[in-house]
């Protein structure tokens, strides 16, 4: 059987509110849509990288270093949209959906994610999660935790700690680190940006809380892999520092 062909859609959107410009911020000496890019290459089961921007900027910056990119609209409600726009009429099997501000991304963990489409012909969407560990922070919004049923199936994604602990005299519940990484099979991601956003979704800021809430099923893979995305001044700090130190390369 022929390995799937999958395309790997990086929307990166030039405007954010705590960090303006985030996909061209310097890492390195590498703009951080770079760092991104590069990873995914470096992903086995990947057969196609591509970058889906608003900006002529970020267009510009991609290509300056080897990449592909497509300009997709401005009136896009999220990055999932953008992804989807992106696909067009472009031919995949499955399609990753793989957030811009993301350099720590581990090869592996995405190869680990396209694997369960592989092994488990059901599943339409499908995203990452870890397991944490004492001592991270469970209350932190910018973490997003995710519950699942005995299937691996999502239950719920939240900004908050879930599951709540009622009894503190009990052993503490896992918590699990949502990533950012989706994949869909294309018909999946077209039903999904149909759909019109739902209040859990408003509330959490919650993308993915759209499709629980108009029934589709994510199938939520655990991973060993550690990540972290860049969203506020301080993350890029951090990564700033691991890629002075040698600790990441791209």
């Amino acid at each position: 059987m022929a390995s799937p062909f999958v395309l790997c859609v990086i929307p990166a959107r030039y405007a954010s509110t705590r960090l303006p410009g985030k996909p061209l911020v310097d890492l390195g000496g590498r703009p951080m849509i770079e760092w991104v890019y590069r990873r995914a290459e470096r992903a086995g089961r990947i057969s196609e990288v591509l970058v889906a921007t608003d900006d002529e900027r970020v267009l510009r910056a991609v290509e300056a270093f080897g990449g592909r990119a497509a300009l997709t609209s401005g009136e896009c409600r999220s990055g999932t949209d953008r992804v989807a726009e992106a696909l067009g009429a472009r031919r995949a099997d499955l399609v990753v959906n793989l957030q811009g501000d993301e350099p720590l991304i581990e090869p592996a963990a995405i190869d680990q994610l396209i694997e369960v489409f592989e092994a488990e012909p059901q599943v339409q969407f499908a995203t990452l999660a870890r397991r944490m560990e004492p001592g991270e922070d469970i209350a932190d919004p910018n973490r997003v935790k995710v519950v699942s049923d005995a299937g691996g199936y999502a239950l719920y994604f939240s900004r908050h700690a879930i599951p709540y602990q009622r009894d503190p005299d009990q052993a503490p519940p896992a918590y699990y680190h949502h990533y950012g990484l989706y994949i869909f099979r294309p018909e999946a991601l077209k039903r999904f940006v149909q759909l019109e956003p739902s209040p859990l979704e408003r509330a959490e800021r919650l993308e993915q809380l759209r499709a629980l809430e108009h029934g589709l099923r994510i199938r939520v893979v655990e991973t060993k892999y550690r990540t972290a995305g860049v969203d506020t001044p301080e993350d890029l700090e951090r990564v700033r520092r691991q890629i002075e130190t040698g600790s990441l390369v791209p």
